[in-house]
């Protein structure tokens, strides 16, 4: 295996780490989204991050300011 190959391999690892860690967290993921919108959606415009991050927001605490418990 080639010096470039393990270091793809590292890369995506340590991608899918960070991706499942910020999941846990409750923290979305952007990338993913607009690679869906771009490959499902290609109509659609793709919202700014600040924008994508209020709408998940939205959507976790259902538009109330803080949860109940």
């Amino acid at each position: 295996m080639t010096r470039s190959a393990i270091t793809h391999i590292v890369r995506q690892g340590w991608q899918r780490l960070t991706q499942t860690a910020r999941l846990c967290c409750g923290i979305p993921d952007y990338e993913a989204y607009v690679q869906h919108l771009r490959q499902h959606h290609p109509k659609r415009g793709v919202p700014s991050y600040e924008a994508f991050f209020r709408e998940r927001q939205v959507a976790r605490y259902k538009g109330a300011s803080g949860r109940c418990c």
